[in-house]
């Protein structure tokens, strides 16, 4: 059978129906996967404290009217317990997260206690809700100690960073190890429990300060040029929509009562990793008037990562999940998100971002990827 656009068959047909709750929703990653779940049919419901920016991809696509809107700030427990208890979800998908590097040099202490201690009452509420049936923890590729070699990064390796955020990812797993271990049955009932591990996110309705991708088309917007601190810094760039597919194969894997118990890392393929530079010249091909150039001056001296790599052997081996897009074809989505909003402003941007995820699905359909099949 051919792929269905809207299909609510996509991942196995697991979340068509479910109650399904997201923290961190109000965000860029958690409002496409909160808009992605609503088109696959799921009654999604969703926990922040706050819309983080304006503008906002949550406030963009209209999602505070297509599901249930919960505020309340992710260290505060029993505020978490009682929407839980309200809305009684069978899936959680946990996203909430203070995560920007610079910002966590400012805020050390609040970005431990979001990251590390927000992850600890996540795990302490499902411990004592085995109705849940299945959670993805969802850390960061900066969970690792980088020492900037040129492989990627397993599952297996060793933890921690040497910044606050880098480090708070890092005690978040070992949290969530621990709880796996010591709380959750792989094997048995109760909560089906899995950690995720993903970054350098680009896509259409970031608008965090300090993201190269949103400082570009802010600066672009307005006619002005953009100081880049490291150009020949490379990352392994994804669409949003990419991790957020590994997300949701896992949970679904984990509501069939598999890879409960593990890690997983959802990235690139190795061979795509590019230079800020090459992203930035991709990028303004849909920007006529951009303009950029070096900004020594710029640069800070909080030490920065060059060099960042994941394997995803794990993902594709135990749960057949490998990336869909391109880098041009990553370029191009991202492009064409910025392009329409400057455009048309709001107005139908929710439908332009379903269009968006069925592409990312026929793709994958079409590229043979398991859960859109």
């Amino acid at each position: 059978m051919g792929w269905n656009p809207g299909s609510t068959m996509t991942f196995g047909g697991v979340f068509s129906g479910r109650r399904v709750l997201v923290t961190g929703h109000t965000g860029f990653k958690g409002s496409w996967l909160s808009a992605w779940l609503a088109r696959l049919d799921a009654d999604v419901a969703g926990f922040s404290i706050d819309v983080p920016t304006n503008p906002s991809n949550f406030e963009v696509l209209g999602l505070g009217a297509r599901m249930h809107d919960f505020r309340g700030d992710i260290r505060d427990r029993d505020r978490l317990a009682a929407v839980i208890d309200e809305f009684r979800p069978e899936i959680v998908l946990h996203l909430a997260a203070q995560a920007l590097v610079r910002r966590s040099y400012e805020e050390p202490r609040l970005t431990f206690e979001v990251n590390a201690l927000g992850t600890l009452n996540v795990l302490d509420c499902l411990r004592e809700r085995p109705s849940v049936r299945a959670a993805v923890i969802v850390t960061s590729d900066k969970c690792y100690r980088n020492v900037e070699w040129v492989w990627g990064y397993r599952e297996s390796d060793t933890l921690g960073g040497d910044d606050p955020y880098s480090g708070s990812e890092g005690a978040a797993e070992l949290i969530a190890y621990s709880y796996m271990k010591s709380f959750f049955d792989a094997g048995g009932g109760g909560t089906a429990v899995a950690t995720a591990r993903a970054g350098n996110v680009i896509g259409g309705g970031d608008w965090a300060p300090d993201r190269i991708v949103p400082d570009c088309v802010r600066a672009w917007s307005r006619g002005e040029e953009v100081f880049l601190r490291h150009p020949s810094a490379t990352r392994p760039w994804q669409h949003v929509l990419e991790p957020l597919s590994g997300y949701l194969t896992l949970a679904a894997q984990l509501w069939n009562r598999k890879a409960a118990g593990e890690s997983y890392n959802f990235g690139p393929p190795s061979t795509t990793t590019e230079s800020v530079a090459a992203l930035i010249r991709k990028m303004s091909t849909a920007w006529p008037d951009a303009r950029w150039r070096v900004d020594e001056s710029a640069r800070t001296d909080r030490p920065e990562a060059r060099l960042l790599k994941l394997s995803c052997d794990k993902a594709l081996a135990e749960l057949a999940w490998r990336a869909v897009l391109s880098f041009d074809e990553t370029v191009e989505m991202t492009s064409c998100w910025y392009r329409r909003y400057a455009d048309k402003g709001a107005d139908a941007m929710f439908d332009f971002a379903s269009t968006q995820i069925d592409r990312y699905s026929r793709l994958a359909s079409e590229r043979q990827l398991a859960w859109a099949q």
